[in-house]
């Protein structure tokens, strides 16, 4: 396997985008595949039979495009699924909890950490665990978002019905009396500005994209697989579902990066 070949991100949609914003940012020579599974989202309603389907679909179509490494770029998979598909490749698998986790507890001042996810990884408590296991006195309050995503999927993001979920969502959260908020599934950042005008300036927002990508930087410096090579790094869209709404709503983050998105059926 050489340097010079890609990374794989994957998403159920058009959410891990903010990882492959990051990506762009910190790691530019890097070539990089990205799939979203947009015919089975929103992954919060799947159970972890089906979540564990989709995740082993989509890393063997990655795995024959000949990826050097892997960035589970999903809230729910990186809380459920994670544990279990790691350890079932040879090449370095990440996801996105880890680093979610260590930016809260870097950003907090209170000690109550918020957590907006899906339902899937709020039942979960994956982020409950991963963010005590760093901090064992720190209280986290995870709540399920369900219809963020379907929300942001549409191009929806900002109007009186996302305001009002935000409202109903995050007000729990806001009595609680947090000083941050982890958005725990990476869609979410799609509805940032509308989240921080909700909480006010007082709670800062935990958005795990860059930091989940410095862990990409390292392990590639570790494992001496960054790419050293000076072509023209390449960027690849494929998904399992409607092309036409990921390719809007994805320009939306990453603007014309996203030049031609390619429907694949996974067995």
């Amino acid at each position: 396997m050489g340097n010079n070949q890609p990374i794989g991100v994957f998403d159920s949609g058009v959410g891990g985008l903010t990882v492959v914003k990051a990506l762009m940012e910190k790691l530019p020579r890097e070539s990089f595949i990205y799939f979203g599974d947009t015919a089975n989202l929103p992954y919060g309603n799947k159970n972890e039979s089906q979540l564990l389907g989709y995740a082993h679909s989509i890393i063997q179509f990655l795995l024959t495009r000949q990826v050097k490494a892997i960035v589970v770029a999903c809230g729910t998979h990186s809380s459920v699924t994670l544990p279990n598909i790691a350890r079932d490749y040879s090449l370095p698998i990440l996801g996105v909890l880890k680093a979610g986790a260590r930016s809260a507890v870097r950003a907090t001042r209170n000690g109550k950490i918020g957590v907006a996810a899906t339902q899937a990884t709020a039942n979960s408590r994956a982020y409950t665990r991963e963010i005590q296991s760093l901090h064992p006195q720190l209280k986290v309050f995870e709540v399920a978002c369900p219809r963020f995503v379907p929300l942001i999927e549409s191009g929806e993001l900002d109007s009186p019905r996302v305001r009002e979920a935000v409202a109903e969502y995050l007000g729990p959260l806001v009595k609680e009396g947090i000083d941050c908020l982890v958005l725990g599934c990476t869609h979410y950042q799609f509805l940032t500005a509308v989240i921080a005008d909700f909480l006010g300036p007082e709670i800062s927002l935990v958005d795990p994209s860059c930091d989940t990508v410095m862990d990409l930087a390292a392990l590639l410096h570790e494992q001496s697989l960054e790419n050293d090579q000076l072509t023209t790094p390449t960027r690849e869209f494929y998904v399992s579902g409607n092309d036409e709404s990921f390719y809007n709503v994805g320009t939306l983050l990453i603007g014309d990066v996203i030049k031609e998105v390619e429907r694949i059926r996974l067995d």
